[in-house]
């Protein structure tokens, strides 16, 4: 019973930072369900169980605050079709395949992988146009794809919807404005994290019970996260995103040496 309230408690705490901050939350529920747990006394979950926990919180957690975002016109459609679309693609081969390769492999390029955002986080940028609705916003739609392409055959090894790698790349290389990058981030990863939970679910990666007790906190505080995010200032945010990130990166790079 022990492991079901700390997935209750792990799914409100992350649904809610996936609001406010526009991360699916595998950033921060993998590092939690890896090394929370053991540390409890309530036995370990393998790594590839956790992926599949992982994949279930991003697409539900990502599901419930991008619908709140929608409503505030912060979701840019052409942005979610092209750079989404090209990430699940490739997302759901990654998923499949990852049930070849060891646990640790995966474990390394989760870390590369959120190395590479934290660095990007912590670059200067101006927020002038970060309150701009996704009406006004432009992109490069070859750039999308191409990164999208690439990115997601990674995010799917590892069982991540990838909004802690995707909204450094909106925000520093596609020129996106925070908040859409957040709502339209959470909308990628909708569509990223349902391309790689069909992976994950069709190899019998995902525990049901475990899942089902971790949604039931995390999709009603997704929304909550989300309300409380829109009435943030985005310098406070994008700095906060920076700090997850990076302790999450730097836990993980610990543990690996």
């Amino acid at each position: 019973m022990g492991i079901y309230l700390l997935l209750f408690v792990a799914g409100a705490s992350v649904g809610f930072l996936s609001g406010l901050l526009g991360l699916g939350g595998g950033i921060l529920m993998f590092p939690i369900l890896l090394y929370l747990p053991p540390a409890l006394g309530l036995g370990s979950i393998d790594v590839k169980s956790i992926t599949g926990l992982t994949m279930a919180q991003g697409f539900f957690a990502s599901l419930s605050a991008m619908l709140f975002y929608r409503s505030e016109r912060l979701v840019n459609r052409p942005l979610v079709l092209t750079f989404g679309i090209s990430l699940a693609a490739s997302s759901l081969v990654g998923s499949l395949l990852s049930k070849l390769v060891p646990d640790g492999p995966l474990l390394f390029i989760f870390a590369v992988l959120a190395l590479i955002a934290a660095v990007m986080m912590l670059l200067p940028r101006r927020y002038g146009r970060d309150e701009l609705t996704e009406a006004e916003v432009s992109f490069n739609r070859p750039l999308a794809i191409a990164i999208g392409l690439g990115l997601g055959f990674f995010l799917g090894m590892v069982g991540q919807g990838g909004a802690f790698i995707t909204i450094p790349i909106l925000l520093y290389v596609l020129k996106v404005p925070l908040r859409v990058a957040l709502g339209s981030t959470l909308a990628i990863g909708v569509i990223s994290a349902s391309a790689g939970l069909l992976g994950k679910v069709t190899t019998m990666q995902v525990q049901p019970l475990m899942a089902a007790a971790m949604l039931a906190g995390a999709i009603p505080m997704a929304w909550v996260g989300g309300a409380v995010g829109k009435r943030t200032e985005t310098r406070h945010l994008k700095w906060l995103l920076a700090l997850v990130i990076s302790a999450a990166a730097l836990k993980i790079w610990l543990d690996i040496f």
